[in-house]
């Protein structure tokens, strides 16, 4: 199975400027814990994410308004990325490894694609073992985000 048959497309995205004000509420909206980054409008190059723990923790947690910049408490550098044409095998192992519950989708260039969530694994990959094995492991503690 490869991740374009599991990943859900064209996710919301924000760009570095945005509030993180902007980006909970695209979270209310559209019922999820993350939205991607991107460097600019019209330009999908993703630069990032923001979650709603990166709100809480870089955000709410050291004294911040919801005015402060998307830029000031994402989740950048190196994010484990995949491509559609990747197996869905290959994606678990880097969401066991990373502990991470997403992982954003892009093309050759860097531009995003699509997301693959925790819930798409239990959803759509037909081994409930090898799907239990990857939120086992995607659960425990530590990854390079745990910050």
């Amino acid at each position: 199975m490869k991740i374009q048959d599991i990943m859900t497309r064209d996710p919301e995205t924000v760009t570095p400027e945005a509030t993180v004000r902007e980006a909970a509420q695209i979270m209310l909206r559209e019922e999820v814990g993350i939205i991607p980054v991107v460097a600019g409008s019209g330009d999908n190059r993703l630069v990032g994410v923001i979650t709603d723990r990166d709100i809480a923790i870089r955000c709410v947690a050291e004294g911040r308004d919801s005015s402060c910049k998307v830029r000031d408490a994402m989740s950048s550098g190196e994010i484990t990325t995949c491509r559609q044409s990747d197996d869905v095998d290959s994606l678990m192992q880097a969401m066991r490894t990373e502990k991470v519950r997403r992982i954003p989708i892009v093309d050759d260039r860097g531009s995003l694609l699509g997301i693959v969530a925790q819930a798409d694994i239990a959803l759509k990959v037909h081994d409930p073992q090898r799907a239990g094995r990857t939120i086992e492991g995607i659960s425990e503690r530590g990854g390079r985000h745990a910050r």
